[in-house]
C-alpha cells in the first residue's frame, strides 16, 4: 500500500486506528517486594535491557499528578518531528535536536552542556550508553550512515581509538560486496550487554538486498565479536529450509526492530523480519529460517539457544519488530519466566524464556495456496490457541466509516472492499488484496511494554490495512550506459515513482496539500535521510515499507537531491555549545553508487525469470 492509501484509509475505517491500547493478561500473579535496579533508571532505549518501558517510582501518584508543572523547556532549534527516545544517566539527558545534533542537557535545569553537531544519518530512534566498572570511561554508541561510532559521554567528542579512526563499517560482513550494499544500519539503536553492543540491521527489502545477519561488537575497540547468520550457509542449521544457494542472493530476515535482553541469564531475544522479496517468494521456496522468528541467542557468543518461527515463507511483510516482553507468570501452579511476542498480524505468543517451549499450544492451521506462477505458499501458519487476537484481522464493507465521506464515496469504498480478496494469510495476487492488519500493524516497533513481575503485557495495536496488488516488472540494468544516461533514466523513473507513491499526499507539483507537506526545495536532501523518512516514518507520516531502495534513489534523483555521503562536505556548525561536528572523520564515502539496479542473481543460479512487485 502506498502512502496515499495509508492516509486515505485513516479516514475509511470507522474504528480508532492509532492509540488502541490492549491489555493482554498473561496469568497474573502478585507484586514482588523487590524489583531489579534496571527498572529504576532510564539509561537505555526502552527503559532497560528488557525493553519493558517500566519504571518503579512513588513520587508521582494519582493524587498529585494534577499538580505537576513544567520546570524547564529546551527548544530543538528546528521544526523536525523527532522520534528520538532520550536517555538519562545521572543528571545528564541526551537528546537529538538542532538539525540532527546530539545534545547533552542538565536534566535538572535544562542547561545545555554540549552539542555534537551535524550527525546527519544517525539512528533516528535512540542511542546506547556504556561505562566501565570504575566509570572512568563513559561513552555513547550509535550508528550513522551505516557506520558504528562512539563519542565520549562527558565531553561529546568522537573516540578515535574506536574501530578504524573512530569508524566501524557496518556494510562489511553481510556476505555481499560492500560496494553494492546501499543500507545496513537499523533505525533502532541495538542493545548493550557487558562490553558488547548487539545490533540488528535494515539492509533493504528489494530483490538482491543483503541478509540481515545479527552481530556484536566490542564497545571499547569496535572489534567484531560474533555474527549469527539469519540466512544459513551450507552445513548450518536451517539451510535446508531454503533453495540451494539461496544465501547467495536472498536478503532480509533482519532485526530492524527492538532487541530485548535477559541480563541475568545473558540471553538476547531478536525478533526477525521477512526475507526478500517480501511479497513474492518464488526464488526462496521453503519455510525460510530464520526469517520471522523469535530468536534466543547467547548474548556473549551469538550461539542459538532456541527459536520459533511465527510466519512461514512470509508473503505479507509480517516482520517481527515490537520488543519481546519479559515477564513472570503463574502457570499450572508454578512460577514461570516467559517472553511474550506481539506480531503484526495481531497475535500474542508466549514462550518459556529459557527453553522456548510455548506456554499454551500453538496450532499449525491450513492457509490458502498462492495463485502466482512459481510461488508455493507454505501450507500452514502458526495460530495461538488461548490468547485471542488483539486486533481485527479482516475488513468488511460495513466497516467503512460514515464520517468524512459523501454517500457516493462511501458506496465506492464499500464496493472496492467487497470486491477485494481478504482474510489473514491470503496470498497476494495480481488482483487487489486487503491485508488486515497490513504491513504497518498491528504490533510494530515501540508498541509493547510490560510489568516485568506480574504477567501484564501491554500492546498498542495499529489497525492499518494494506491494499496490495502484484505486477510484473523486468529488472532494470544500468550496465553499459554512460553516467549521464543513467542519471536521465533515474530522474524519469523517479517522477513515475513519485506519481505512484507520493503525489496524492504531496501534490502533483510537490507543493503539498491537506494530507502532506510541501516537498519543494529538497535539493539539499541526501539519500540516507530520505530513506529513513520513507522506511521509518516521521511525524504523522507512517512508514511506507514497500517502496524499494532503488525507487527511493530514483525519487531523490527527481528531487535533485544528493546521492553522496552527507558528511563528505563541510557543514556549518550549529549555534550553541558545539564541541564537535559530523562524527568521526571519513576517509571515503560509504554510500552506494548512484544507481544499483545492475544487481542480479549470481551466475548459475536457477531462479524465476519474472519478478513481481507490489503496485
Amino acid at each position: 500500500m502506498d502512502s496515499s492509501e495509508i492516509m486515505k484509509i485513516l479516514s475509511v475505517i470507522g474504528k480508532s486506528i492509532l492509540g488502541l491500547l490492549i491489555l493482554a493478561m498473561v496469568a497474573c500473579q502478585g507484586e514482588r517486594n523487590s524489583v531489579d535496579i534496571q527498572h529504576g533508571t532510564w539509561w537505555e532505549y526502552g527503559g532497560g535491557p528488557d525493553q519493558s518501558k517500566f519504571v518503579v517510582q512513588d513520587e508521582i501518584t494519582k493524587e498529585n499528578v494534577s499538580q505537576m508543572e513544567i520546570k524547564w523547556q529546551y527548544q530543538t532549534g528546528d521544526n523536525r518531528p523527532y522520534q528520538f527516545s532520550p536517555i538519562i544517566v545521572d543528571s545528564i539527558m541526551y537528546v537529538l535536536a538542532k538539525e540532527s545534533s546530539l545534545v547533552a542537557l542538565n536534566a535538572t535545569t535544562g542547561e545545555e552542556l554540549w552539542i555534537h553537531a551535524n550527525l546527519r544519518g544517525i539512528t533516528r530512534r535512540g542511542i546506547n550508553y556504556w561505562e566501565n566498572s570504575d566509570r572512568s570511561d563513559r561513552r555513547i554508541l550509535f550508528a550513522m550512515n551505516h557506520t558504528l561510532q562512539a563519542i565520549d559521554a562527558i565531553t561529546g567528542k568522537s573516540i578515535l581509538t574506536f574501530g578504524d579512526n573512530g569508524i566501524v563499517d557496518l556494510k562489511v560482513g553481510l556476505d555481499r560486496d560492500p560496494a553494492l550494499v546501499s543500507r545496513a544500519q537499523s533505525n533502532t539503536p541495538g542493545r548493550i550487554f557487558e562490553d558488547l553492543i548487539l545490533l540488528g540491521s535494515s539492509p533493504g527489502e528489494g530483490y538482491m538486498s543483503p541478509p540481515g545477519h545479527l552481530r556484536a561488537y566490542n564497545v571499547v575497540t569496535g572489534e567484531h565479536v560474533w555474527t549469527f547468520r539469519t540466512i544459513p550457509h551450507p552445513g548450518e542449521f536451517g539451510y535446508e529450509t531454503w533453495p540451494k544457494d539461496a544465501y547467495l542472493y536472498v536478503g532480509g530476515a533482519n532485526t530492524w526492530g527492538e532487541i530485548s535482553l535477559d541480563k541475568d541469564r545473558g540471553i538476547a531475544y531478536f525478533p526477525t523480519g521477512s526475507p526478500t522479496y517480501d511479497y513474492y517468494g518464488a526464488d526462496r521456496l521453503g519455510s525460510n529460517l530464520f526469517a520471522n522468528c523469535i530468536l534466543a541467542l547467547d548474548a556473549r557468543t551469538g550461539i542459538r539457544l532456541w527459536h520459533y518461527q511465527l510466519v512461514h515463507h512470509d508473503l505479507w511483510d509480517y516482520d517481527l519488530t515490537a520488543a519481546p516482553q519479559l515477564t513472570t507468570i503463574q502457570h499450572e501452579g508454578k512460577e514461570m519466566d516467559v517472553v511474550a511476542v506481539a506480531t503484526k498480524q495481531g497475535f500474542l505468543y508466549v514462550f518459556d524464556r529459557v527453553t522456548g517451549e510455548p506456554v499454551w499450544p500453538i496450532e499449525e492451521r491450513p492457509v490458502p495456496p498462492s495463485e502466482m506462477p512459481g510461488e508455493e505458499t507454505w501450507p500452514t501458519q502458526p495460530f495461538p490457541t488461548v490468547l485471542p487476537p488483539f486486533t481485527r484481522q479482516t475488513v468488511n464493507p460495513e466497516d467503512i466509516t460514515t464520517l468524512l465521506f459523501t454517500e457516493q464515496e462511501r458506496a465506492e469504498w464499500q464496493q472496492r472492499v467487497a470486491k477485494a480478496r481478504k482474510g489473514l494469510f491470503n496470498p497476494i495476487t495480481t488482483e487487489e488484496t486487503i491485508g488486515m492488519p497490513g504491513a504497518v500493524g498491528g504490533a510494530n516497533w515501540g508498541n509493547t511494554a510490560a510489568n516485568p513481575t506480574n504477567g501484564l503485557v501491554f500492546v498498542m495495536s495499529q489497525e492499518y490495512p494494506s491494499f496490495y496488488k502484484l505486477e510484473q516488472r523486468p529488472p532494470v540494468f544500468s550496465r553499459g550506459l554512460k553516467p549521464s544516461e543513467v542519471d536521465s533514466m533515474a530522474v524519469t523513473r523517479g517522477q513515475l515513482a513519485y506519481n505512484k507513491f507520493c503525489m496524492s499526499c504531496h501534490g502533483a507539483d510537490r507543493a503539498g496539500n491537506a494530507l502532506g507537506p510541501s516537498l519543494l526545495g529538497l535539493a539539499m536532501m541526501n539519500l540516507p535521510y530520505l530513506s529513513q523518512i520513507i522506511t521509518h516514518g516521521i511525524g504523522r507520516m507512517p512508514p511506507v515499507l514497500h517502496i524499494e531502495e532503488d525507487d527511493i534513489t530514483d525519487i531523490l534523483a527527481f528531487f535533485g537531491g544528493s546521492m553522496t555521503d552527507p558528511n563528505s562536505e563541510e557543514l556549518d556548525l550549529t549555534e550553541g555549545n558545539v564541541v564537535a561536528s559530523g562524527g568521526a572523520p571519513r576517509k571515503r564515502s560509504i554510500t552506494s553508487p548512484y544507481n544499483t539496479r545492475g544487481r542480479d542473481y549470481p551466475p548459475g543460479i536457477e531462479v524465476p525469470q519474472a519478478r513481481y512487485y507490489t503496485g
